[in-house]
């Protein structure tokens, strides 16, 4: 009686799908290792730089991951950048007022108010509503000329891109203080800084 004969070589399909795993693995991983700024660094370094800088590594990034992760065919590749191009400038244009909000939370944190603390917030989940409507929007586009698990794989790809890129962002803002808590801390700085000049003359 024949019987099948048994291998141990992996399928053509499996092994691409474990060299594509390994590659976005091994590139999140990297960006993960990227050094954030410590304490001393980010008092030297303004919001504004530390913002600019962690968004520019990431869009630098963000089509090499996408190309390596997602392992186009020249079909699909033809038909998927074209699209994307078209997706990333709408949605660079809502990072970009994103950003800015970032930014006047980082300048005003120390003086915030309830009222300026409500204003701010509504204006991050109205950029979050825009940025959803907006993968909704293009979510139909690629779905006109890809397979669907391709495009829910983009997708997946790109929401873990942009979360790489909100914990650099994140890890150079101030936190959200009371304002009793913020004098505390200006007065604790203030006596370290007297008691280093002390020292200094000594």
């Amino acid at each position: 009686m024949l019987r099948p004969r048994m291998t141990d070589k992996p399928s053509r399909n499996g092994v691409q799908e474990m060299i594509r795993k390994s590659v976005l693995l091994t590139i999140t991983l990297a960006m993960l290792a990227l050094p954030t700024l410590c304490p001393a660094q980010q008092e030297e370094a303004s919001v504004d730089s530390v913002i600019e800088a962690a968004r520019a590594d990431i869009r630098t990034e963000r089509n090499a991951i996408i190309g390596a992760a997602m392992d186009f065919s020249d079909k699909d590749a033809a038909a998927f950048w074209p699209v994307y191009r078209r997706y990333e400038y709408e949605r660079s244009t809502l990072e970009d007022r994103r950003a800015a909000v970032v930014k006047e939370y980082a300048e005003k944190y120390s003086t915030m108010t309830d009222a300026v603390a409500k204003q701010m917030t509504e204006q991050i989940l109205d950029c979050g509503s825009r940025e959803s409507a907006l993968r909704k929007k293009y979510f139909k586009e690629f779905s006109k000329v890809l397979p669907a698990m391709t495009v829910a794989k983009f997708f997946q790809l790109e929401h873990r891109v942009d979360l790489l890129m909100d914990m650099r962002v994140e890890s150079a803002l101030p936190p959200i203080a009371a304002p009793q808590d913020v004098a505390q801390q200006q007065n604790a700085q203030q006596q370290n800084a007297h008691q280093q000049n002390a020292q200094q003359q000594k």
